[in-house]
């Protein structure tokens, strides 16, 4: 018994995800963008070519944040408001909907209960962070480059599709 569980595990520990490998393959195109990489491999797979080959690679890569404007308790407060507001309309219908004559009591309440809520924990967030981060952001991860590899098998026939796809959207620019 314990010398088939260790098999079964042996072979289960082959067959699952493993920790992060580096790509392997040949480069057969290079953008500038992800949207042109994207654009090239979807290229591929609508002339039959075996995409299962294929990884697109970010190199360089780098996180960027942009800062998309200031917060202020107004900004925050307010923020909590709406959101707690369609949180608490939701929860009041689905409360009418299961309370038969319930009218729209449970609406109401879900409204005025969610806003409150919202606001009180946003309050206590906000009020925690003691001005170290006054300002609202997004966070991207990007590369300066994107490139598109394949198994050498595939390569050269994937290098073709490109060039032709590159001499065509040069024509067209």
């Amino acid at each position: 018994m314990t010398q088939a569980f260790t098999q079964t595990a042996f072979t289960n520990a082959r067959t699952s995800p493993q920790l992060p490998t580096l790509p392997t393959g040949w480069p057969i195109g290079s953008y500038e963008s992800y949207e042109e990489a994207q654009r090239a491999v979807d290229h591929l797979a609508d002339n039959d070519f075996p995409v299962a080959d294929v990884t697109i690679v970010g190199v360089e890569p780098m996180l960027v944040e942009r800062v998309a404007g200031k917060l202020s308790w107004g900004r925050v407060l307010g923020g909590a408001a709406m959101s707690g507001a369609w949180f608490g309309v939701f929860v009041g219908l689905l409360l009418t909907l299961f309370t038969p004559g319930a009218g729209l009591l449970p609406i109401l309440f879900g409204l005025v209960a969610g806003v409150a809520f919202s606001m009180v924990f946003a309050a206590i967030s906000y009020g925690a962070t003691r001005g170290k981060r006054d300002f609202v952001s997004q966070t991207q991860l990007v590369a300066r480059r994107y490139d598109v590899l394949s198994q050498p098998r595939n390569a050269e026939k994937g290098r073709e599709l490109l060039a032709n796809l590159a001499a065509r959207t040069h024509v067209f620019n």
